[in-house]
């Protein structure tokens, strides 16, 4: 018997990726709400400018009006959605089966498949980003509030925001291979991506502090997402939340992987 080619698995899940009705729709529907978000947004502020106080104005910029908490979670839950919906929804139909027979060594799969979610959704991502940023950037010129990708924190903004997809999407693999059932699965993953951490406030416990900086959404939103730091030494730090957003997808790749190998179909 022929071993399967890693480029042909890619293939295969490129396929059944897009082959799920779900993942275009999502992925549509996601990025058309998200830039509507924007530009209600940039639009209200333009339309307020002239009775703004200076104080007011100072903290307007494209990136703040671009992305949000309300767009940064729309993108997590969506993008952590697709990710779980490619693991649960091959489980629901049994052609998880029909895969395993063809490629025994289960990790190839695995892997091709993480390969395939991850740069589609980071490809997602720089789109929404860029959109959003883009559509808020040129509409707010009109007031003269415009800033470059070379200015401080502007690339480090957009690119956070850009991987607040693949890094949703991996972790919703992690927990499609755990739950298996659609609706638990979705459910799960808005809750440890974001119900969850919404709640997570700075306290005057410095090791409670140190546990809330190790959640995505946390680091992005204190940190990462912020155009301009805030001086505070309970906060999570540039650093340290570029490891957060670098651990989480990791460890829910090993998940996925062990999951999948140790748990029958």
């Amino acid at each position: 018997m022929t071993r399967a080619r890693f480029r042909d698995l890619l293939a295969a899940e490129w396929i059944k990726l897009w082959s799920l009705r779900s993942t275009s729709r999502l992925l549509v529907l996601g990025t058309l709400a998200i830039v509507a978000v924007a530009v209600q947004r940039s639009l209200e502020d333009y339309n307020a400018w002239p009775a703004l106080p200076p104080m007011d104005r100072a903290r307007i910029t494209p990136l703040t009006e671009a992305f949000s908490g309300l767009t940064g979670t729309m993108l997590m839950i969506g993008a952590g959605s697709v990710g779980a919906l490619t693991i649960v929804g091959e489980y629901a139909t049994g052609l998880i089966r029909t895969t395993f027979i063809a490629v025994p060594a289960r990790h190839r799969v695995v892997a091709a498949r993480l390969t395939v979610v991850g740069a589609v959704m980071l490809a997602a991502g720089a789109l929404v980003s860029a959109a959003a940023f883009g559509v808020s950037q040129a509409i707010l010129a009109g007031r003269g509030v415009t800033v470059a990708v070379g200015d401080p924190a502007v690339l480090r903004v957009v690119a956070a925001n850009a991987l607040l997809a693949p890094v949703s999407a991996l972790v919703g693999m992690g927990v499609g291979a755990l739950v298996r059932h659609t609706a638990a699965a979705v459910v799960t993953v808005c809750a440890v991506l974001v119900v969850v951490p919404t709640f997570f406030r700075p306290t005057v416990h410095q090791w409670l502090n140190d546990l809330y900086a190790l959640v995505p959404f946390y680091v992005w939103r204190t940190c990462l997402g912020l155009p301009v730091l805030r001086e505070d030494p309970a906060l999570p730090t540039v650093a340290g939340s570029w490891a957060v957003f670098a651990s989480w997808p990791l460890a829910a790749a090993v998940l996925t992987l062990v999951a999948v190998r140790r748990r029958d179909v």
